[in-house]
């Protein structure tokens, strides 16, 4: 499958755009004080290009957070961005493949690179004529394939025209829990999209 490339700050700005649950990121700037908390995730952006092995610092304390951002900050070239957001741990991930009368769930459990890198699929859910079908150990419950698929019409109405043309739209996703500043698990799950791009 052949995508369009788009790198990690646009495709949070297509996230926004969307409306859908996203990664809650900011621009950091000198001002900028992280929670202390909570751990961080802390990454240099380009507006465009590819952004494949830019620094960054996952999962650290507020003062390394600091520390990176600040250290990283006058190597910025014109246009670039340090932005940050809040480390979570994924429980379960997957692809959403949106096609224009079919979606397409793959679910592995804990981090998407289980998927992408290792290939697992502990289960893939297609929904197709109001049918579902599901192969695989049941991993999702109910409320979390009603919730993707809820989140994937809204996708499919705002990409209608690139799913008339025989595209879809693979948007990556989790649910993952924030964390405090030891790294255990706060909170419940939620629903979190961090990737969106067309494929033929």
């Amino acid at each position: 499958m052949e995508g369009i490339i788009i790198n990690k700050l646009l495709g949070f700005y297509e996230l926004e755009r969307l409306g859908i649950p996203s990664v809650k990121w900011g621009k950091y700037t000198e001002e900028t004080q992280f929670d202390k908390e909570k751990l961080w995730t802390v990454r240099v952006a380009v507006q465009k290009g590819s952004d494949m092995n830019l620094p960054r610092a996952v999962g650290v304390t507020f003062e390394k957070a600091k520390e990176f951002a600040e250290k990283v900050r006058n190597d910025l070239n014109d246009g670039d961005l340090i932005i940050y957001y809040p480390y979570f741990i994924a429980e379960i991930s997957g692809n959403l493949k949106i096609s224009l009368n079919k979606y397409i769930v793959e679910a592995v459990k804990d981090d998407l690179w289980n998927l992408v890198t290792d290939g697992i699929r502990d289960e893939t859910i297609i929904y197709e004529n109001n049918i579902i079908k599901k192969y695989g150990e049941e991993l999702l419950s109910k409320g979390e394939i009603d919730e993707l698929l809820s989140e994937g019409r809204k996708v499919r109405g705002k990409f209608r025209d690139d799913l008339i043309e025989g595209n879809s739209v693979l948007l990556e996703w989790s649910y993952a829990v924030e964390t405090d500043y030891t790294g255990e698990k706060k909170g419940a799950p939620y629903l979190v999209f961090y990737e969106c791009r067309t494929i033929k």
